[in-house]
C-alpha cells in the first residue's frame, strides 16, 4: 500500500472531525502496512486540549501493541504536526512521518524550524510533506471559511 492510500484514510478521519465541528485533521499510524492506531481531532468533544488526531492515534497504537515505543511505524496525518504532537512523535520513536498540508507560514514546525536537524533531538525520524496537499488544505480552508 502507498503513502497516498494512507493519507486518503487520514482524510476520511478528518472528515469525521469536521462533522463533529472539530478542526478537520485525521491521522493513521501503521506498522507493516497494517493500521494500528487512528484518530481525528477531538479536543472539544473530549474536553481535552491534547486530543489531537496524532496523539489519539499514538494512544490507540500503544494500547494495541502493548508498548509505548512505536519503532518501525509510520504516521500519516493531514496537517503538519504542531509542536506538542511533534514531541510525542519523537518520544514514541515513530520511524517516519508523512503529512498532507503544510502549516500556515507562521506556524510551520518541522519544515521551517528544521527541528529534525537539531542536535538536541536524539531520535531519527524521516518525514515527507505535501502528500495530497491540495485535498488536505482545501478541507481546512473550507472549515475555517465557513466559521469566519
Amino acid at each position: 500500500m502507498t503513502d497516498e492510500f494512507f493519507i486518503q484514510k487520514a482524510l476520511l478521519l478528518a472528515k469525521k472531525a469536521e462533522r463533529n465541528q472539530e478542526v478537520p485533521i485525521g491521522a493513521v499510524l501503521i506498522k507493516n502496512n497494517v493500521i494500528i492506531g487512528e484518530g481525528f481531532n477531538h479536543p472539544i468533544g473530549l474536553i481535552d486540549p491534547t486530543a489531537h488526531a496524532e496523539l489519539l492515534a499514538i494512544r490507540e497504537a500503544t494500547k494495541n501493541l502493548g508498548n509505548y515505543r512505536l519503532t518501525g511505524t509510520v504516521l500519516y496525518v493531514t496537517l503538519e504536526p504542531c509542536l506538542m504532537c511533534f514531541g510525542a512523535i519523537i518520544q514514541a520513536r515513530i520511524q517516519r512521518l508523512v503529512f498532507g498540508a503544510y502549516r500556515p507560514r507562521s506556524k510551520k514546525i518541522i519544515s521551517s524550524f528544521q527541528l529534525l536537524n537539531n542536535s538536541l533531538i536524539n531520535r531519527y525520524l524521516s518525514w515527507k510533506g505535501g502528500m495530497l496537499e491540495d485535498k488536505c488544505a482545501f478541507l481546512l480552508k473550507k472549515f475555517f471559511r465557513e466559521r469566519r
